[in-house]
């Protein structure tokens, strides 16, 4: 039998485009850009966006005022931003949570998540989408579309208003077409809840659910 040197198995092994170490990035004031295909360890910067490549590999992935954008087939571990939208390209796979405070949320279609997703003050979008654990938001709204998985449920927390002439605006939570979300739908607030008639959903806490069998769900 072919005997190869220590070092050339451990090649052999690695998946096409590893290298034998990845190395961080790390920045306080500027943007990171993740090349296609290519891999990476941690990426963090502290005033900027971060773009990782079709196809890249990275570790987890941080910024605090900036967007995340991954794109299509790429692999990381958590995604996490203070001010700023996180989007998930076609078929991307994230080990960890995905999370920001001020700012949106979408994966795209193929996408798994295998964490949670939260924001306090942004909108959820999924496309069939894979969530591993729950969806957690306090102001935004949720849109579980189209033949989209979540197996943790979905928490909207009682927010921490202050003194207002006017009432709150309800969020948004949708359950569209062949989507389902196993777990507990728990509510602390008031919501408006639409959930197709090709929908599974657990069991719901704190709102009535509207059914609906459009393809997008009813205006307000």
């Amino acid at each position: 039998m072919r005997q190869f040197p220590l070092p050339m198995l451990f090649a052999l092994l690695l998946p096409i485009g590893s290298a034998w170490a990845v190395e961080d990035v790390s920045k306080v004031n500027g943007s990171i850009k993740a090349e296609a295909g290519q891999g990476y360890g941690d990426l963090e910067t502290v005033n900027g966006s971060i773009r990782v490549g079709a196809g890249a590999t990275t570790h987890s992935i941080e910024t605090v005022n900036g967007g995340i954008d991954i794109e299509e087939g790429a692999r990381t571990g958590s995604v996490s931003t203070v001010n700023g939208k996180i989007t998930l390209g076609p078929r991307v796979t994230t080990d960890g949570n995905v999370e920001t405070v001020n700012g949106s949320i979408f994966a795209d279609r193929g996408s798994q998540i295998d964490g949670g997703v939260e924001t306090v003050n942004g909108g959820i979008g999924l496309v069939e989408t894979r969530v591993r654990n729950s969806i957690k938001t306090v102001n935004g709204d949720i849109t579980v579309g189209i033949g989209s998985q979540v197996e943790g449920g979905i928490h909207i927390e009682k927010p921490n208003f202050s003194i207002s002439l006017s009432a709150p605006r309800k969020p948004r939570v949708i359950i569209g077409p062949k989507a389902s979300v196993s777990g507990e739908l728990k509510f602390e607030r008031e919501v408006v809840l639409y959930v197709h008639r090709t929908a599974t959903i657990g069991p719901v806490h704190g709102a009535q659910p509207i059914a609906f069998d459009t393809d997008t769900a009813p205006a307000d």
